[in-house]
């Protein structure tokens, strides 16, 4: 097994020193460290890891603007590891996308299933995610092959099967995907219906 990657983040050196510390003897490999969120975000960038761990509170950039960077980049999930429980808080920090919150003092004990479920609930999302992308690129590929049939049933007088058809040993002899099959047959249509006008 992996160890999973971790950057840390607290502006306070002793609580980056303690956690790196928990985290080294639980089995997790602190690749980075910062004092801020804008050196948090840049050392996510270049080094991605499985998880950013970082204090809310923190000079020049603070936790939830950079968790925000963070998850709009769909760089890592963030944990916050705070002092501060306010509801405020909690709420900017369910905005910014942060998948866990550890409020401080916390226990070796406590960190292994934040971060395992932090880590999980990422991936799951990242993976409908892609689902969704899936089913997009479906149905916009459904309605281009329905719009090409559309055409090759009024200008070739097929049935809507025979032209189905059509596409689909136009998409195998060109070993090219029905949709540019179906794409193809549009421009064309496009390109003689302008021709005539």
């Amino acid at each position: 097994m992996t160890r999973k990657r971790i950057v840390i983040a607290d502006d306070e050196s002793i609580i980056r020193m303690d956690l790196k510390e928990m985290l080294t003897s639980l089995g997790y490999l602190v690749v980075g460290e910062a004092s801020n969120g804008r050196v948090a975000v840049q050392l996510a960038r270049e080094l991605r890891p499985d998880l950013v761990i970082m204090d809310i509170k923190m000079p020049d950039m603070d936790g939830i603007e950079a968790a925000r960077i963070l998850t709009e980049e769909r760089i890592a999930p963030v944990l916050f590891l705070t002092a501060f429980g306010q509801r405020d808080l909690i709420e900017q920090a369910k905005e910014a996308g942060v998948v866990g919150y550890l409020v401080k003092p916390f226990r070796e004990s406590d960190l292994t299933p934040a971060i395992e479920v932090a880590i999980e609930r990422f991936k799951e999302f990242r993976e409908l995610e892609e689902q969704v992308k899936d089913l997009k690129e479906a149905l916009e590929t459904r309605k281009l092959v329905d719009r090409a049939k559309g055409i090759l049933m009024d200008r070739d007088g097929l049935t809507e099967a025979e032209a189905f058809r059509k596409i689909q040993k136009m998409s195998m002899n060109t070993r090219r995907p029905m949709r540019e099959i179906a794409e193809a047959i549009i421009l064309t249509y496009e390109a003689e219906r302008m021709g005539r006008e």
